[in-house]
């Protein structure tokens, strides 16, 4: 069975243009990755866990920000990887500057025995949608087209 996660596409209004808000995943595995690195603030499903609350979650942990809705169901799209993701889109405005992700620990380098923390999300901003379909994955890129 595949892993299923859900995730929140934010939008905003800016000059008559829709921008959406995407994070970047932390760590040293993607500090040197922009296009196709970013992603919608996204985690796993919990057990007996409703997608829409999972995807609520994690942007709170991933960003510290608290999106209210009202929230469009996006469907669900299967990555490279087989992972299943389900996505809400809801209207929202953050400032990226205000980013407080929860964070992970990991060795590195590899082999050392050395233990670092990371921030699940190192960086947050709000794009265009042509800038958007570059940063997301491909996979990803298909709930731009989705926005009402």
């Amino acid at each position: 069975m595949p892993k299923t996660s859900a995730g929140l596409l934010l939008w905003r209004m800016r000059d008559g243009r829709r921008e959406v808000f995407l994070v970047h995943p932390g760590g040293p595995f993607w500090a040197k990755k922009d296009d196709g690195a970013w992603s919608i603030p996204k985690g796993e499903i919990g057990a007996d866990e409703a997608p829409l609350a999972a995807a609520q979650r994690e942007l709170t942990e991933e960003t510290g920000f608290v999106a209210a809705g009202p929230f469009a169901a996006l469907g669900s799209i299967r990555q490279a990887g087989g992972k299943v993701v389900h996505a809400f889109a809801a209207a929202a405005d953050f400032d990226p500057a205000q980013l407080v992700s929860n964070r992970f620990e990991l060795e590195w380098p590899p082999r050392s025995g050395r233990r670092v923390e990371f921030p699940e999300v190192d960086r947050a901003g709000w794009f265009s949608l042509a800038e958007a379909a570059r940063k997301l994955p491909f996979a990803q890129a298909e709930f731009l087209s989705r926005l009402d």
